[in-house]
């Protein structure tokens, strides 16, 4: 005959062991496999939080949850309740609320199993460790979901130019924002994310560290930049972050000004494709000129032009978007195109609709690349300071009357050949440039290109993947430089100066 003391003693090990392999579903698990009969874990209110074994009918729930209810409104600790279905026997979690805790439930045939009743008593207790440390583990994790979310409002804000809101919130969350700002994209995979965001935060004291909201395996760092710091500053940083256990890439921004951290973020993005092929893993942006910048007032000028059917749109209901709502959302679809609906956390269509509807005031196709460049350095032009009135810059008569007319200006040219110059100075042979060229004919699309070529989209990839790497430039992966490399090519065709290459379409 067996000893009922050893057979007591052996499930209590085989339930902690249960319990430590996988917390409250093992431990049900393991209870439903040794007494063969139907298990429940039931909150205050009835809802059934987990259930294992048997084979369990809608009687055997109704009746523990009657059990349930009537052990929460008499305060018991244990009930046994007899029903129609058989009979249930419900123990309380003596949590450290016990009014809150939810009750264990067994449903079994008539007659009830010896021992039953105390080996529900014995989980029980082991139930109540597992049920309190995941109930924490669950809270801390929402409070870590609710941080990251204000974190990445405050993102969201400083992307699209609210500064002055962003320094409110963020003085509450801490840090607060520095003036001066180096943007750091760190690239992991994303089961590693987590913790290279710790790991971002310690190497960064005062940087607001944040998981990308678009990308799942970028994290992104603002790190506040000393005046006067050198590139030193910024190779530390970088090579330290690269520096974390794991398959991690870096892309550094210049110093930038706060208000500037969408410029930042689009050079640490483009620097990051440089990392990807260096041994030490991480790369500083390499300056180079913006176009509405070299063109300064004579392209705010024209911008204004162009964007004045959306600067004086008036939403006709309340909740309809206004200008500067639909001005947010194409800059964030032209950074991000399709993935922009996870940045502005809207359905995609509502981005279609709205999409529309700047077509319609601008008069654009937006399916063309040459219309998404247009409008592009558009926001980027009008967005920069106001020239004086009757200063340069002006409009009269030497504001440019379209693109091409701004386009062919010398300072243009200029600034085309030199963002080209690594692609125009390959041999022919090497089919770079005339994929290149391909690709922005037909609206940056791969399949299409592949068409053109005869070759296949892989093939097309792995090109512009080298094009990429000699423009230290993302191509592939919004944020993509296609605008601006298409607004280049379209000036060297202007004054006659590409290569010998079919026209890019204006």
């Amino acid at each position: 005959m067996s000893d009922p003391r050893g057979r007591r003693a052996d499930d209590v090990l085989a339930m902690h062991r249960s319990a430590r392999r996988g917390g409250t579903r093992s431990l049900l698990r393991w209870l439903a496999g040794r007494t063969g009969v139907r298990v429940l874990l039931i909150a205050t209110d009835g809802t059934v939080l987990a259930e294992e074994g048997g084979t369990g009918t809608a009687g055997h729930t109704e009746l523990a949850r009657s059990g349930a209810e009537e052990l929460r409104s008499r305060g018991l600790g244990s009930l046994t309740l007899d029903g129609e279905s058989g009979t249930a026997l419900l123990v309380s979690l003596n949590g450290t609320r016990k009014h809150s805790a939810p009750a264990l439930a067994a449903v079994t045939p008539r007659p009830v199993p010896d021992g039953l009743a105390l080996l529900l008593s014995d989980v029980a207790s082991a139930l109540d460790l597992c049920w309190t440390s995941e109930q924490t583990e669950r809270q801390w994790r929402r409070l870590e979901l609710a941080e990251v979310r204000n974190r990445e409002a405050v993102l969201h804000l400083l992307m699209n130019g609210h500064v002055a809101t962003a320094r409110q919130i963020a003085d509450v969350l801490e840090p607060a924002l520095p003036d001066v700002i180096r943007y750091l994209v760190a690239e992991a995979p994303p089961r590693l994310r987590h913790a290279l965001a710790h790991r971002c935060a310690e190497l960064a004291p005062g940087a607001w560290v944040v998981p990308c909201p678009v990308y799942e395996d970028h994290v992104l760092v603002l790190a506040p930049s000393a005046p006067g710091a050198g590139a030193e500053e910024a190779s530390a940083l970088a090579s330290a972050v690269a520096g974390t256990p794991g398959d991690v890439t870096v892309g550094v921004s210049e110093a930038v000004p706060l208000r500037d951290a969408a410029t930042g973020y689009a050079q640490a993005f483009h620097a990051l494709v440089t990392a990807r092929s260096r041994t030490d893993r991480w790369a500083t942006f390499t300056c180079r000129p913006d176009p509405a910048l070299v063109l300064g007032p004579t392209a705010r000028e024209w911008a204004a032009q162009v964007l004045a059917p959306l600067r004086t749109y008036f939403a006709r209901r309340p909740q309809d978007p206004d200008s500067a709502e639909l001005a947010v959302t194409a800059t964030s679809w032209l950074a991000f195109s399709s993935q922009a609906t996870t940045y502005l956390k809207i359905h995609r269509n509502t981005l279609s609709a709205r999409l529309r509807l700047m077509e319609d005031l601008l008069s654009l196709d937006l399916d063309r690349l040459a219309d998404q460049s247009l409008l592009a350095l558009a926001l980027r032009a009008d967005s920069g300071p106001r020239a004086r009135r009757g200063g340069p810059g002006t409009v009269g008569d030497t504001a440019p009357r379209s693109l091409d007319d701004l386009l062919a200006r010398p300072a243009a040219v200029e600034w085309a050949r030199n963002l080209l110059r690594p692609v125009e100075a390959l041999s022919p042979a090497t089919g770079l440039g005339h994929t290149l060229d391909a690709w922005l004919r037909n609206d940056a699309r791969l399949a299409p290109t592949a068409t053109e070529l005869s070759l296949s989209t892989t093939a097309v990839r792995k090109r512009l993947t080298r094009v990429e790497e000699l423009l230290g430039r993302s191509l592939l992966r919004a944020p993509s430089d296609r605008h601006d490399l298409w607004l280049a090519k379209r000036a060297l065709h202007l004054t006659g100066a590409a290569r010998q290459c079919a026209a890019i379409p204006g």
